[in-house]
């Protein structure tokens, strides 16, 4: 086994390595991105991913027999560059394709979204087989990863499989642009006893995971045996909730938080959005179940972050 992973210093890619590389030692993971921080117990490498050359030299020197894909640009900001954002995504996943193909390397994991989904799923539990009508270039850029995905497994004999993932919640990094970042940032500025300006109206609901599971969903998947996967893209729900419910279940345990509402251009995104995900598939194929509901995810994230706060003030004193 050696893992390469592109985007490893993002949200989604700071919790993944670690996750990798306590699962199948550091000698196995080789942790890249555009600009690196000394972070891993791994090797790390500055990478380009759009640049072919220097992505199959490294699939080709480190003999990577697996490659996890989370370079991309995110929902929030692709709209503000949609021709770039369009161009970055897809290059880099074509990059990642061929240069498996060459080497290769059969198994790949891309991570999809829910921002597959259009308006029209946004009134129900919207399942996996619902048609996909995005609305935003990074929703676009998702949907065509997952028909190439599903193109190089029929025509080349690979095994690329996708996640789709709602909005993500972690303590371990800052996100990186989406339109579900709030969920992260409002826990931030609860624990520094700040205000917090959500850029959301108060009762738009849309699903959303904690990191944990989204690891454990993500490893769970590239685990099970090619048998049991029975298509190329999968639903995963954790909660449901809207920055309200969040609010409230934070005020439980820091009664002052105080949430303004100034909802902008990301308000138009998030009512494209599912509400909730069917995944029955994703747990019927592959066992996935989350552990995490709203309340201990809440709890969860305001320790993890109070002892960071707590070391900072000690590292720092």
């Amino acid at each position: 086994m050696k893992i390469l992973i592109t985007g490893a210093f993002g949200q989604l890619g700071t919790a993944l390595t670690e996750a990798l590389i306590n699962k199948y030692s550091n000698n196995s993971v080789v942790a890249t991105d555009l600009h690196i921080r000394d972070t891993f117990d791994c090797e790390t490498l500055e990478l380009d991913a759009t640049n072919l050359e220097a992505l199959d030299e490294v699939v080709r020197t480190h003999q990577i027999t697996q490659i996890y894909h989370l370079a991309a640009v995110l929902s929030a900001k692709g709209e503000l560059e949609p021709l770039k954002t369009w161009d970055l995504n897809n290059s880099t996943f074509f990059n990642v394709l061929e240069a498996a193909r060459l080497n290769d390397v059969r198994k790949v994991f891309f991570p999809s979204s829910i921002a597959v989904f259009g308006a029209d799923a946004r009134n129900q539990i919207t399942s996996n087989d619902f048609p996909l009508n995005p609305t935003t270039v990074y929703g676009i850029s998702k949907v065509a990863g997952e028909q190439w995905a599903n193109y190089y497994n029929i025509k080349y004999g690979m095994d690329v499989r996708c996640l789709r993932y709602p909005g993500l919640i972690s303590y371990q990094s800052f996100p990186g642009g989406g339109t579900t970042d709030y969920a992260v940032d409002i826990f931030h500025k609860a624990i520094k006893g700040e205000d917090f300006e959500c850029y959301l109206r108060k009762d738009t609901q849309l699903p959303m995971l904690y990191m944990d599971d989204a690891i454990d969903a993500t490893i769970r998947l590239m685990d099970a045996p090619k048998k049991a996967i029975t298509r190329v893209g999968y639903n995963i729900q954790g909660m449901s909730f809207s920055p309200e419910m969040i609010a409230e279940e934070i005020r439980k345990n820091i009664p002052k938080l105080t949430v303004v509402y100034n909802p902008d251009n990301r308000q138009k995104i998030a009512e494209s959005w599912p509400v909730a995900l069917d995944d029955t598939p994703a747990r019927m194929d592959w066992g996935w179940e989350p552990e995490y509901d709203l309340k201990r995810m809440t709890e969860e994230m305001l320790y993890r972050l109070d002892q960071k706060k707590r070391t900072n003030a000690f590292m720092h004193a």
